[in-house]
């Protein structure tokens, strides 16, 4: 159930994100819920080869990095879903942030929040 829930918030803040931002474009709210289902699953799966895989960048940057390799998320999930456009890869950078600090935000206000 606490899936269900998480999926829905995420769903939710990408249909408002998209709204706000100029350079997203999310068609319709099935649009919405499947970028998030492919973010969890991608999150999920291709994230940590990224992160395996680009360590030494990613240490020699202090963590930075990952706000790029969270931006090839938001890019490749571009890629695979019709109906969602992100136009540039500067604009997934600010998306992929926007989208964390809401999710942490919204998490913690409703105490859904990792431990």
């Amino acid at each position: 159930m606490k899936l269900l829930i998480r999926i829905f918030i995420t769903t939710l803040l990408v249909m408002a994100i998209a709204y706000m931002m100029k350079g997203v474009v999310v068609d319709e709210f099935t649009t919405a819920l499947t970028v998030a289902i492919v973010l969890g699953l991608l999150n999920f799966f291709v994230k940590p080869i990224l992160v395996l895989f680009t360590l030494p960048v990613t240490i020699f940057t202090l963590g930075l990095f990952l706000l790029v390799i969270n931006a090839i998320i938001i890019m490749l999930c571009d890629h695979f879903i019709l109906g969602f456009k992100v136009n540039s890869f500067w604009t997934a950078m600010l998306f992929s942030v926007i989208l964390s600090l809401s999710q942490s935000l919204v998490y913690q206000i409703t105490g859904d929040a990792k431990k």
